[in-house]
């Protein structure tokens, strides 16, 4: 695990910047809720195995028997499919099914992710399919259509495999997991996911190497941390005619996964990619130490939402907004940062301190934080102050 602290980890996470060992520590609380949640549905599985057809019972547990034998293998290997973000979200829908076929429909999916734990891990024996679904989808990996008899993840006599693309520092653009966007879209215009002939790959791949450049000649920790969380970039599509500027998203049940229309610039990128690190960042404190108490639900105006916010809403806000606050503050003043973006930090970090200093007050107010959830927000306005009487980068 970490031999971070809770109190330790508010402390750390309070005040938006990165370490190794805040990421450690957020890492290890994601894959224990994972694996809790992983759990819960092998036992929702257990109590209905007799409502459900005999080939979905015994193909459940071939795969099951084929995820057990790649942790045998490579243990690490596993973890890495597991804490897949869209397995997260796979697990939450296959959870709220109802009973019979949709509930059926859903664990035929674990084929796919057995699939995908064998060929990380190099199982060599076990790996055979006879009745895989059509489409396979391997988490992280990419999609296998057609007969798929044979080792899994290779192709068969008839198959056609197709990857997904990968992005520098080891994400992927994910345009092919049927998990990534949940089927009523995101947020108020319903985004839909992009499907894989709508993507400009090669695009999305410059954007996000410059963006990591950005980054990097801002606040190579902040980079680093951004590298590290990120594990997938979902493209997304606005049905009908686009307009309003571009969407970004976290979910919480797939936390690493950064949902996004295309951005205008490599800068804009960058942005998002900070703002959804801290969503994840704090669904994962959330997960470790309650932030707010029980049946929370006032509503509070925030500057960058037209709608208003619970409590839970104006702290995610608030927590992403102090974080770009930072970045900007360090990128306006850096030497290694291309005038460009300097220029743009500068205007982004005046045009919002006020803001994220107007919802901080909100928070303080509020009697819908917890003990812990109040030291956070004393935290978070102890790093606004620091960014406030602080002029020049530092060294």
């Amino acid at each position: 695990m970490t031999s971070v602290t809770v109190p330790g980890l508010l402390t750390e996470l309070a005040g938006t910047r990165p370490s190794p060992d805040g990421t450690a520590a957020l890492r290890a609380v994601l894959h224990a809720r994972r694996l809790l949640t992983l759990k819960a549905l092998l036992l929702r599985y257990e109590r209905q195995r007799a409502e459900l057809r005999p080939e979905a019972c015994g193909r459940f547990e071939r795969d099951w028997a084929l995820l057990e034998a790649a942790e045998r293998t490579d243990a690490e290997a596993v973890r890495e499919v597991v804490d897949y973000p869209m397995t997260g979200a796979w697990l939450t829908e296959a959870l709220a099914a109802p009973p019979g076929p949709p509930f059926e429909r859903h664990l035929a999916h674990l084929g796919g992710l057995a699939a995908a734990a064998a060929v990380r891990a190099g199982c060599r024996r076990g790996v055979t399919r006879v009745d895989p679904p059509d489409p396979l989808h391997l988490p992280g990996l990419g999609t296998l259509r057609g007969p798929a008899a044979g080792p899994a993840g290779t192709r068969g006599p008839a198959s056609a495999w197709t990857p997904l693309s990968p992005l520098a520092g080891g994400a992927v653009l994910d345009d092919l997991d049927p998990y990534r966007v949940p089927a009523a879209g995101i947020g108020p215009d319903a985004l839909r996911a992009a499907e894989r002939d709508r993507v400009d790959h090669e695009r999305w791949s410059r954007l996000w190497r410059a963006a990591h450049a950005l980054l990097a000649a801002a606040h190579p920790e902040r980079a680093a941390e951004t590298r590290a969380t990120v594990r997938a970039l979902v493209p997304l599509e606005r049905p009908g005619l686009a307009g309003g500027p571009p969407i970004s998203a976290t979910r919480r049940a797939a936390p690493g996964a950064v949902l996004a229309e295309p951005p205008r610039d490599a800068g804009a990128l960058a942005d998002l990619l900070v703002h959804e690190t801290h969503h994840t960042k704090l669904a994962a404190l959330a997960e470790a130490v309650p932030l707010l108490r029980p049946g929370a639900d006032t509503l509070h105006r925030v500057a960058w939402r037209p709608d208003p916010r619970p409590v839970s809403g104006v702290l995610q806000g608030a927590y992403a907004h102090l974080a770009l606050l930072d970045l900007w503050w360090r990128a306006r003043a850096g030497p290694a940062v291309p005038p460009g973006w300097r220029l743009h930090a500068h205007g982004r970090f005046e045009a919002h301190r006020d803001e994220v200093a107007e919802a901080l007050s909100i928070l303080r107010d509020s009697s819908e934080l917890t003990s812990a959830g109040r030291e956070f927000v004393r935290g978070m306005d102890r790093h606004l102050a620091r960014l406030g009487t602080l002029t020049r980068h530092p060294a």
